[in-house]
C-alpha cells in the first residue's frame, strides 16, 4: 500500500512552517537572530570574502585583507561552492538569512518526513504524527551557517536507504549531488558518511551483501563534498607554515569530568545541533524504553533499542574526546589535535527525532488513550520549538541587539567620516564588542575571529593583551589553549562582548601594549564602555558615538 498523508495535515504543518517564519520574514533587519559563531562570525566572513577580491583567488594565493592585518587565508573561509555566500552575494544580509532559513528548513521537513514515511512508520495512519514530529524536528534552533548540515541528514538518509535497497530514482543521485552545496562537511556530514560506510560495512560482513551500488553513492557524495570544500583540503593537508590550530590545548579531563560532559551532552545537546529535546522528546523516549523492556518487547523494537545506546554512545565519545587520556596520543599526531573528532555528535538531531517518531507510534499503538497521548506530546513539542524561536528567545530570555542593532551600520559610518580617512589606511580594534561589527562596515582591524590564521601572526597579537592575559587564568587559558577570538581582552571585562548603551560597566585598569598594536597597524580602539586609564595605557579619547538605532554606545580611542 502507498502511504500518502492527508491534505489537512499537510496544510496544518506547511501553516505552522510558515507562522514560524513569519517574524523573521516581516522584520527583516530588526529580527532577533542568534550572534554566537553567528553575527559575531560567519555573516561579517562572507561579506568580507565578498568584498576582497579573492573571492575565486588560486588556492594558496591569497589572504583576506581586511581582518587580522590579512593574516588569515582566504582557504580557511568557505569555498565559492558554498551555496549560503551566494545568496549573502545576491542579497542584503536580513534577506540573505531570512532565505537561508527557509530553504534549510522545507528540505528539513521533507527529508525527516520521507525518512519517516519509509523507515520508521509501517502504518499509514500514524502518518499525521510522523508529519508532526517532523515538523518539530525543521523548527530546531540549528545553527544557522551550517545550512542543511544537520538538518539535511534525514533526507540524504531517506536517499542512501532507498539506493541501498535496489530503488533507483534520478532524484537519489539529485539529493546526494546538491546537499554538499548546501552543507557543511567538516561540521556535519563527514561524519554522518563515516556511518554510511560503516553501514556499508555492516552488509557486508553480517549480511555478506557487497552492494556496489551502495558504496560507489557513499564514495561519490564524499567526493562532491572533497571538490566543493577544495579550500579546506587544501589548508589542513597541504597549506603553508604552522597555523594557530598546533597549538591547541590538549585536553586535561578527568574520568568524572568526562562522564558530567557525556551526560550534559546527551541530555542538553551541543549549541551546533541543538535538540531542545529534554522538555518533551528524551522524557517520551525513556518512558518507551522502559515500557519496551517491561513488556518484553526489545527483540520486535531492535532498531528503537539500538537508536537510543548509539545516540548515548555519541555523547560518550564526545565528552570522553577531552579526557587527559588522549593526551599522549594529541601530543604527537597533530591531526588528533587540529581535528574535532568528537564531533560525531551532530547526528544526535537525525538520530532522537527518528526515536521520537519511533516512540509516538509505539505509544500510539498501545491504547487509544496513549494514541490521544502521543499526539498530546508532539503538540507540546511543537509549543517547545515555538518558544525557542529566535525571535522570542533572543528577544526576551537573553535580551540580545537585533541584526540592524547589533551591526550599527548609521553609527559605523558616523565612525568612519570622523576619522576620514580611507579605511584601508589603517586598522582598528574592539573592545567590549565583537570586531566582527566595524569589520561589517568595512573597517580593517587588527582582531578578528576565525577558524586557524598563522600561528606566527598569533605569537604578535599576543604580544598585545599579554599584560591582561597575566591578570586572569581563564583569558589566558582562552587565548593560548584556543585563540580562534584573536580579541583585546580585558581583564575587567572577560569573555563578554555585549555591554549595551545603557551599561554601567567601565574599565578602571587596562593594560595593553599599545606599541605593539601600532606595530600590527592599528591606530584605532572602539570601545563599548569608558577606558578610565586611557592616557597611562597610551590611548587618547577622541569622542563617543550614540545612535538611537543603535545597540550601543562606542567610545573612540586613538594610538598615541
Amino acid at each position: 500500500m502507498i502511504k500518502r498523508l492527508d491534505k489537512k495535515t499537510l496544510i496544518i504543518t506547511l501553516l505552522l512552517l510558515f507562522l514560524f517564519m513569519l517574524p523573521l520574514f516581516v522584520l527583516g533587519g530588526n529580527s532577533h537572530v542568534r550572534i554566537h559563531d553567528n553575527l559575531d562570525s560567519n555573516v561579517a566572513w562572507y561579506k568580507m570574502l565578498l568584498n576582497s577580491g579573492n573571492y575565486t583567488a588560486e588556492v594558496g594565493t591569497a589572504n583576506i585583507p581586511q581582518i587580522m592585518g590579512g593574516a588569515p587565508s582566504r582557504d580557511i573561509f568557505d569555498s565559492e561552492f558554498v551555496g549560503i555566500v551566494w545568496l549573502y552575494a545576491l542579497f542584503n544580509t536580513p534577506t540573505a538569512f531570512f532565505i537561508s532559513q527557509l530553504i534549510t528548513r522545507v528540505f528539513a521537513f521533507l527529508g525527516m518526513y520521507l525518512l519517516a514515511r519509509d523507515y520508521l512508520v509501517k502504518e499509514n495512519k500514524f502518518l499525521p504524527l510522523a508529519a508532526f514530529a517532523s515538523l518539530t524536528f525543521a523548527l530546531t534552533p540549528f545553527w544557522p551557517s551550517g545550512m542543511l548540515s544537520t538538518l539535511g541528514m534525514p533526507l540524504a538518509l531517506w536517499a542512501f536507504l532507498n539506493i541501498r535497497s535496489g530503488k533507483k530514482r534520478v532524484s537519489h543521485i539529485f539529493i546526494l549531488t546538491l546537499l554538499p552545496f548546501y552543507s557543511s562537511f567538516i561540521l556535519g556530514f563527514c561524519f554522518f558518511l563515516c556511518g554510511i560506510f560503516i553501514l556499508f560495512l555492516f552488509d557486508w560482513i553480517k549480511k555478506k551483501q557487497f552492494n556496489i551500488r551502495f558504496l560507489a553513492s557513499a564514495l561519490y557524495m564524499t567526493l562532491m563534498y572533497l571538490v566543493v570544500n577544495y579550500r579546506f583540503i587544501y589548508t589542513m593537508f597541504i597549506g603553508g607554515p604552522p597555523d594557530s590550530r598546533t597549538e591547541f590545548e590538549v585536553p586535561k579531563q578527568s574520568f568524572s569530568h568526562s562522564v558530567i560532559l557525556s551526560l550534559k551532552n546527551f541530555v542538553f545537546g551541543h549549541t551546533h545541533d541543538q535538540t531542545i529535546s529534554w522538555w518533551i522528546i528524551l522524557p517520551t523516549i525513556l518512558i518507551t524504553f522502559i515500557l519496551i523492556i517491561v513488556r518484553k518487547e526489545w527483540k520486535t523494537q531492535k532498531l528503537f533499542i539500538g537508536l537510543f545506546l548509539f545516540n548515548l554512545a555519541l555523547s560518550f565519545w564526545y565528552g570522553f574526546w577531552w579526557n587527559e587520556a588522549w593526551a599522549p596520543l594529541k601530543n604527537n599526531f597533530v591531526l588528533l589535535r587540529e581535528f574535532n573528532f568528537s564531533r560525531f555528535h551532530f547526528l544526535h538531531p537525525l538520530i532522537f527525532y527518528s526515536l521520537f517518531v519511533l516512540a509516538l507510534v509505539y505509544l500510539a499503538q498501545i491504547n487509544s488513550l496513549l494514541k490521544k497521548a502521543a499526539y498530546v506530546l508532539v503538540a507540546l513539542q511543537i509549543i517547545v520549538c515555538f518558544v525557542y524561536n529566535p525571535e522570542i528567545y533572543y528577544r526576551y530570555p537573553t535580551a540580545t541587539p537585533t541584526i540592524n542593532q547589533f551591526y550599527a551600520e548609521k553609527q559605523m559610518q558616523e565612525i568612519k567620516n570622523y576619522i576620514g580617512k580611507p579605511q584601508d589606511s589603517y586598522r582598528v580594534g574592539s573592545i567590549g564588542l565583537h570586531p566582527a561589527i566595524s569589520q561589517e562596515s568595512g573597517f580593517y582591524t587588527v582582531d578578528g575571529y576565525v577558524n586557524a590564521y598563522p600561528l606566527k601572526y598569533k605569537r604578535e597579537f599576543r604580544k598585545i593583551i599579554a599584560p591582561e592575559l597575566e591578570k586572569s587564568k581563564s583569558l589566558k587559558d582562552y587565548y593560548d589553549g584556543w585563540g580562534n577570538r584573536c580579541y583585546l581582552f580585558s581583564s575587567e571585562l572577560g569573555k563578554k562582548y555585549l555591554y549595551s548603551k545603557n551599561s554601567q560597566k567601565r574599565i578602571h585598569h587596562l593594560s595593553l601594549n599599545i606599541a605593539q598594536f601600532k606595530k600590527l597597524g592599528g591606530k584605532y580602539i572602539l570601545s563599548s564602555v569608558p577606558i578610565e586609564n586611557a592616557p597611562q595605557t597610551g590611548l587618547q579619547f577622541e569622542r563617543s558615538f550614540s545612535d538611537s538605532a543603535s545597540y550601543w554606545k562606542i567610545y573612540l580611542y586613538r594610538a598615541k
